[in-house]
């Protein structure tokens, strides 16, 4: 087959995790009195990390704030942890693309800029431990996405080069990440951003349904 690997985007692509991010994020904001946002607005705050994410809902005045941010992030980070599995789920499709590719051989990873340990836990409840060779999070030390870095270490680990790979994911900076590590970028339009996002990121095609992903193969 042209492509022996796929590198999965979490948030967006795999699994619809927005209304516990925008709940849990939303107490937070309540807890120091400041508005909260309608959870459609936060497809737009998601995606490069959960300090970046606090510092974009946070308001204008108060954005700058280190020592607000770091509060708000540790805080968002419990409420998180106690509402992570409240209404998040695969999206339609997704398992059973996810069968069709491993009938077929094909190795499956993750990458996200969620937190490792978060990203590591979800992906665990959701698909259980063997479905995914490699899953990395948000890292110490380890620049986000749309650095390839990750996404570069994971094609070394597999085995696999990195021309060989897949790259789905629902945003830009997915989009980014698969160009700078030289894989075959797709878009998942059914996740929190739209297809022009995508295809002016770098896109090379856009599918609208999780099965799509077989014909690309």
């Amino acid at each position: 087959m042209k492509y022996s690997g796929i590198l999965f985007d979490l948030d967006g692509t795999l699994l619809d995790t927005l209304d516990d991010l925008a709940n849990s994020m939303n107490v937070v904001l309540q807890k120091h009195g400041f508005p909260v946002h309608d959870t459609e607005k936060y497809k737009y705050f998601i995606g490069n990390g959960m300090e970046t994410l606090v510092k974009r809902v946070l308001p204008a005045a108060n954005s700058e704030d280190k020592k607000l941010r770091e509060a708000c992030l540790e805080e968002f980070r419990t409420e998180y942890g106690r509402r992570w599995h409240e209404q998040t789920k695969p999206y339609d499709g997704i398992n059973q693309l996810l069968d069709a590719l491993e009938t077929k051989g094909i190795q499956l990873s993750v990458l996200s800029n969620k937190a490792d340990s978060f990203t590591r836990i979800i992906i665990e409840r959701y698909f259980g431990s063997q479905r995914f060779r490699f899953v990395f999070g948000a890292r110490e030390g380890v620049p986000k996405k749309p650095d390839p870095g990750s996404a570069l270490e994971i094609a070394g680990l597999s085995g696999i080069p990195a021309a060989k790979y897949l790259y789905l994911g629902d945003s830009g900076v997915d989009m980014q990440t698969a160009t700078a590590a030289g894989m075959y970028a797709v878009g998942a339009a059914w996740g929190f951003r739209e297809e022009e996002e995508l295809l002016q990121n770098g896109a090379r095609v856009v599918i609208k349904q999780p099965e799509e992903l077989l014909a690309l193969l």
